[in-house]
């Protein structure tokens, strides 16, 4: 164990020419998956005035959301790249006639990267939930946020309530403005309010609360309904003015931030402690709920005859079982008999009304509960797969035995979209409930493993994968096998 951490100068060379790749890989992998985000709620995002604080705090916190799919890509590329710099420049080839196995060539960077398991377990338990709440919450105040508001020349703005504004003419600096038209609605029921002015000045408190409009050379129209009897009469009162200052209010338009603790009991917002207390009370409230249907069930199907015996046509005192309602039953006449098997029927159906709901209500159960085992078991196969990723990469970068950013690019994005696309189809298939979440979260992981294995002792026989003749070898041996055997059997079939 001591020798296992002792650090020699082929150590530090493997460590700094791992490191480096990896933080570059790593933050250009947050930056396209940012740009992505970006791009998808640009819509949502645009137009509604959002300060430049609030879109670099809502791209902080996506950027922090990325981090399980950045880290595991960053690893996979940066681990193929060292040791396919190591293949290119005969460096592997050099320490093997050394003596030095790949395992001594890959025991520092197996120590960094079980540090960076064990960060990454850290970051999704401690880090991750709170990201995803503060996103989450932040991106839907965004949502909510309604558009700027934009008053144009010679349009009719209906944008804030009760209000309908028309403006004949707007200077270059946005707050002169000519010819307006104010039509006043908030006290509608009562009166109507209609402003004119041939100029005046729009500008909004410096709180952004109000949208003050001093208005010049004017006249305010009011009309007033006032109920006599059986009819109404609109007395119009006209008012001029030489300056007049109008408010209104725009509060509505200002970004306001909700409680996060609204969102605080999704899956994705909980620690592993969290997520073991909501699956503990979820499997309560589904094993109460399948009790409470077992009972129902055997009362519905099997005691039916209860229904008819709790009805007070027969005696308190008559304590029946299932042994004496025949014979009591008897003593009804027809009429009687129809209606309390009528009685019986309507409970019966009404009871399986309910065992469909109580199914529902089961499954729906079932189902978040799904959700909550799987996000549990992501915060460990989140933090294994950056080490089983290692395990991939650095056998097939000293298998291709190339360095640089490109042809390790394309092999490391295409291995880690198969192993994503596998655990999307795994998860899916764990959320519809037809494996389990354990399966569905870890049988991706093992598929990587033995991937994984099956690479790293390859790489150690020095078996030549990458090779065209060993590859033509392979072919040929499996067409004479096949050919050998359907000439057996041609043969057997001819001596038949």
């Amino acid at each position: 164990m001591k020798n296992f951490f002792k650090v020699k100068q082929l150590d530090l060379y493997l460590i700094k020419s791992f490191i480096g790749p990896l933080l570059v890989t790593f933050f250009i992998a947050i930056l396209v998956l940012l740009m992505q985000f970006l791009w998808t709620y640009i819509d949502e995002l645009a137009g509604k005035g959002l300060s430049m604080g609030i879109i670099l705090q809502l791209m902080y916190y996506a950027s922090a959301t990325f981090v399980p799919m950045a880290l595991p890509l960053a690893i996979l590329l940066s681990s193929l790249m060292t040791y396919g710099n190591l293949g290119e420049n005969y460096e592997l080839i050099a320490a093997k006639a050394s003596g030095i196995s790949l395992w001594q060539l890959m025991k520092p960077l197996v120590i960094i990267a079980i540090i960076l398991t064990g960060v990454t377990f850290y970051f999704s338990n401690n880090i991750l939930p709170k990201a995803n709440l503060k996103m989450m919450s932040l991106l839907r105040d965004v949502r909510q946020q309604k558009p700027t508001l934009n008053i144009r020349e010679g349009i009719f703005n209906k944008d804030l309530d009760n209000y309908v504004i028309k403006v004949g003419k707007k200077d270059k600096d946005g707050k002169h403005i000519e010819n307006i038209v104010i039509y006043d609605h908030s006290n509608y029921g009562p009166a109507l309010r209609i402003t004119t002015a041939k100029n005046g000045i729009m500008e909004t408190t410096p709180d952004q609360r109000y949208l003050v409009f001093t208005l010049y050379d004017g006249m305010s129209y009011m009309e007033i309904r006032e109920k006599r009897d059986d009819y109404y009469t609109i007395p119009l009162q006209r008012i001029y003015f030489d300056k007049q200052i109008l408010h209104i209010n725009i509060s509505n338009f200002a970004f306001q931030r909700s409680d996060p603790g609204l969102l605080k009991e999704h899956y994705k917002m909980l620690n592993i402690s969290q997520l073991n207390y909501f699956i503990d009370s979820l499997e309560t409230d589904y094993t109460k709920i399948q009790e409470q249907q077992s009972t129902l069930l055997s009362m519905t199907f099997n005691n039916w005859w209860i229904y008819i015996a709790n009805d007070s046509t027969f005696k308190p005192n008559v304590n029946v079982t299932k042994n004496t309602f025949d014979s009591l039953i008897n003593l009804l006449d027809d009429i009687h008999r129809r209606e309390m098997y009528k009685m019986a029927s309507e409970q019966v159906l009404n009871n399986a009304n309910m065992l469909d709901n109580q199914a529902d209500l089961s499954k729906s159960l079932k189902k978040s509960k799904a959700y909550y085992e799987i996000e549990w078991h992501r915060k460990f196969t989140l933090s294994i797969t950056c080490l089983l990723l290692f395990f991939i990469g650095a056998p097939l970068g000293a298998i291709i035995r190339k360095g640089g950013l490109g042809f390790p690019l394309v092999i490391s994005v295409l291995v880690f979209v198969l192993y994503y696309i596998i655990t999307i189809i795994f998860e899916k298939t764990a959320k519809d409930l037809i494996i389990s979440p354990f399966i569905g979260m870890w049988l991706p992981a093992f598929i990587l493993l033995l991937f994984g294995l099956w690479l790293t002792i390859q790489t150690i026989k020095d078996s030549p994968l990458m090779e065209a003749d060993a590859w033509l070898k392979r072919i040929n041996a499996i067409n004479n096998f096949f050919k050998k055997t359907f000439k057996i059997k041609n043969n057997g079939n001819n001596i038949q």
